[in-house]
């Protein structure tokens, strides 16, 4: 009876993670599913099935399309200038003579505590067409006034510039932790071996971080893809007059909830899902070859 009970001891004590995995993520993902093969109304009783209707409603809609490119070029221009700004800062904060490193580390994590929408709203402030620091430096070096919100380009940097501000100091600290439990003998090898800063970084760093660059850049992939708040408070619910602010998730709530089409948002948000998990496995192929090579 006690070694039965020791077997099945330790599947009862992980038990609770898979019952509200299983409650607040597959059952919903599932659900997902099954309204995207249904013309389902939320007042309704009856969800007429529809087969892969919605889906080929989503190929053929410019919209997606439109909402797909604005995604992944805003992706584009956050995730690689902040990958990058937070490799060097974490760098920096790994100096060993840095004085107030808890100071700095404190600083770095604030723009991640700031509440979303306070941030969106000051940036669309500083940013704004007549008024702000943006404007008035432009108008001091006689400069034509840029309207930010006008164009897509535009609008993509100034949600990208929000997405670096608001997540640089989080990887940093990540990299940080990471670059701080690597063996100091490496280090020291290195400086004997005449390595100087920047070759010690490329050649000792970052190949033992590789791992925490990986995890970063998958969850940058998965959270970028999903970005909401931002183009929704500066541009409009509908990404703006021409949709130049239109992101996947923005056009899936306006189908939800402005449309009421929860089988067309259903099955963009499925798109949504398999589009996240084929960069994530793209992301895990180029890191495999790196490695190998």
């Amino acid at each position: 009876m006690s070694s039965v009970w020791e077997r099945f001891t330790p599947y009862i004590y992980i038990a609770p993670f898979f019952l509200l995995f299983l409650a607040f993520g597959l059952g919903p993902l599932l659900f997902t599913g099954w309204v995207s093969l249904h013309d389902w109304q939320l007042l309704g009783d009856t969800h007429r099935y529809v087969g892969l209707q919605n889906y080929g409603e989503m190929f053929n809609d410019p919209r997606f399309w439109k909402a797909l490119r604005n995604t992944l070029a805003i992706f584009i221009l956050s995730t690689v200038p902040c990958m990058g700004l937070a490799l060097g800062l974490a760098s920096m904060l790994n100096n060993r003579t840095l004085r107030a490193k808890t100071f700095w580390r404190m600083a770095l994590l604030v723009p991640n505590v700031t509440p979303l929408v306070t941030v969106t709203l000051v940036f669309t402030s500083i940013f704004g067409r007549d008024y702000g620091p943006v404007t008035w430096i432009l108008r001091s070096l006689h400069l034509p006034v840029i309207d930010w919100g006008a164009s897509a380009m535009t609008t993509q940097i100034v949600i990208a510039i929000m997405v670096i501000w608001r997540w640089t100091g989080y990887n940093t600290l990540i990299y940080l932790a990471a670059m701080q439990a690597v063996p100091s003998a490496m280090y020291d090898c290195a400086e004997i071996d005449g390595a100087g800063r920047w070759t010690t970084f490329t050649q000792v760093t970052l190949p033992m971080i590789r791992p925490t660059i990986l995890f970063t850049v998958v969850t940058s992939t998965v959270g970028g893809l999903q970005i909401f708040t931002e183009p929704l408070l500066f541009t409009s619910p509908t990404g703006g007059n021409n949709g130049q602010g239109l992101t996947v998730t923005l056009l899936l709530y306006g189908q939800a909830f402005n449309s009421f089409k929860f089988g067309y948002a259903s099955a963009i948000a499925i798109a949504l899902l398999f589009i996240i998990l084929v960069l994530s496995l793209v992301n895990f192929a180029v890191a495999r070859l790196i490695r190998s090579s």
